[in-house]
């Protein structure tokens, strides 16, 4: 087949051939061409958003630096400020120091002064002793030559003349003594006096000079007062007690410091008014009636005491005083419970001691005595109460328990320690006495006043009727360890400034509170102190 085909057609199939090699090696060329453009676009495009990625990657990583670097600019500023308020705290104290080391060495220089000086004093009082020995002993040479007597005879006159002339020292400077402390003693008495007075005067007047007597009409009232007054000074005079007639209505008040006269008038008032018949004839028959029924309350109340706490041989008088107690009240506690209670709690204690029990409830019980006739007459309870015992022979011990559960005399028997805490107890426990609504605020007012006068002192809060008190410190003017010293101060200055019974608690609080904050990158730690 080759062998027909002429050289021309040869020629025409291998210029096919070969333009189909080339055309086809173009085609493939091409391709190629286009294959890397496409892959350079790609590349490029890839290079872009790497460049993008980075670019938001290094912002991100930027702003978080950022962020930490204004918290960790926060956190170092914080800790300067404590590390200066710190700094300051430690230069106050050196300063404090110093000042201290400063006066130590003044008294230091001051006190070795002083030694240098007591030396020189002993120095020459050592030689005068010498020279007064040596002059003595020539003396008393002399005294044996004229007087004719020996040593011993010269030495005894002199010693006898020595002792009157120090006897006669002694009595002036005991006179002066004596003149001064009787001096203080007034000066002092005046003072505490004037002092009772105006802090006792507004509780005793609203508490313990009043009763009120309910009228069915007004009409009672003009009954009450009589033609010209005639009937309310009858009664004033028959009973010893004001009676006061106002606008109040259907009302009554008998005004009068003798608690059993005041009960006496206002029993007395009762039973004119439920008679309807007042007069001056009828004024003197029921103020009698009255009396009775009080003189009959008076020795039942008496009896049934003695009876409870099993005291017998009792002096009629004495009898008669602790009745007189049901009406007398102290701080609005009545007298007769309060000294029952005493009488209890004393025998209580006594027992547990060992202690003679009949003897501590007998002194427990007639400790206030006194407050039955206190009223009546000039001196204080304690003092007309001690009267009234030695007048009714009583036991020495319950004498001395009167006087010393005031501290007016030392105790001579453990029972009168015993009754001076059982009244302690009785008058202090919660419950037993209240004040007036103007006295506990003045109470408690004085209270927060005397705490927040002390350094450090942010808040003060009086609670539970004035018997504690809370005071919050600032923590860093009062660390720790101060915190117990400042509370001793406060329940110091409490117990010199105010008068007050049973015991008031003081508890200084310093609190301190930590916060934490986390995020994703780390923790940060805050404290505050409170």
């Amino acid at each position: 087949m080759f062998e027909t085909i002429d050289v021309f057609s040869l020629s025409i199939l291998i210029g096919t051939l070969i333009t189909g090699a080339v055309i086809g090696a173009g085609l493939y060329h091409m391709g190629l061409v286009k294959k890397k453009a496409l892959g350079r676009q790609i590349i490029q495009k890839s290079e872009r958003e790497a460049e993008k990625i980075k670019k938001e990657r290094l912002y991100k990583f930027k702003v978080e630096l950022q962020q930490r670097r204004s918290k960790f600019e926060a956190e170092l500023r914080h800790k300067e400020e404590k590390f200066q308020r710190l700094e300051n705290q430690l230069m106050k104290k050196e300063k404090e120091i110093r000042r201290e080391e400063n006066q130590i060495k003044i008294m230091e220089n001051r006190l070795e002064a002083k030694t240098k000086k007591i030396n020189e004093l002993e120095e020459h009082l050592y030689e005068k002793h010498k020279k007064l020995d040596t002059l003595l002993d020539e003396h008393n040479k002399k005294l044996e030559r004229v007087a004719s007597i020996s040593r011993e005879e010269a030495k005894k006159q002199l010693m006898q003349n020595l002792e009157n002339q120090v006897k006669l020292e002694a009595v002036q400077i005991m006179n002066d003594i004596r003149e001064e402390a009787k001096e203080k003693a007034q000066r002092e008495a005046k003072e505490i006096i004037a002092g009772a007075i105006e802090s006792l005067s507004y509780e005793f007047t609203m508490e313990s000079t009043l009763s009120t007597v309910e009228l069915p009409n007004e009409r009672f009232k003009g009954m009450i007062i009589g033609r010209e007054g005639r009937n309310i000074r009858a009664f004033e005079e028959a009973t010893g007690v004001k009676v006061i007639v106002d606008d109040t209505p259907e009302l009554v008040v008998l005004s009068g410091y003798d608690p059993v006269a005041r009960e006496i008038a206002r029993i007395a008032m009762q039973m004119l008014i439920k008679n309807k018949s007042i007069n001056v004839n009828t004024i003197q028959q029921y103020v009698q009636k009255a009396t009775n029924e009080v003189n009959r309350s008076i020795f039942k109340a008496a009896d049934e005491t003695l009876k409870e706490l099993k005291i017998g041989d009792v002096h009629p008088l004495m009898r008669e005083n602790l009745g007189r107690l049901r009406y007398r009240y102290s701080y609005s506690q009545n007298m007769l419970q309060h000294s029952k209670e005493v009488a209890l709690l004393a025998g209580k204690m006594a027992a547990e001691l060992g202690f003679n029990v009949r003897l501590a409830r007998r002194a427990g019980l007639f400790h206030d005595i006194g407050k039955a006739i206190s009223n009546n007459s000039e001196g204080s309870h304690v003092t007309l109460g001690v009267e009234l015992a030695k007048k009714c022979k009583e036991h020495e011990v319950v004498i001395n328990a009167i006087l010393a559960h005031h501290e007016e005399a030392e105790p001579i028997s453990p029972i009168s320690v015993l009754v001076t805490a059982a009244d302690r107890i009785s008058g202090g426990r919660p419950g037993a006495r209240r004040d007036t609504l103007e006295a506990y605020t003045k109470r408690i007012s004085k209270l927060e006043e005397i705490a927040n006068s002390f350094d450090g002192v942010s808040k003060t809060y009086a609670i539970s009727a004035g018997r504690e008190i809370r005071v919050i410190v600032e923590p860093e003017k009062i660390p720790d360890d101060k915190a117990k010293i400042l509370s001793a101060d406060i329940a110091n200055k409490i117990r010199e400034s105010m008068e007050f019974p049973g015991q008031i608690k003081v508890c200084v609080i310093r609190q301190t509170i930590a916060s934490q904050y986390t995020d994703n990158f780390e923790d940060s730690y805050q404290f505050e102190e409170n």
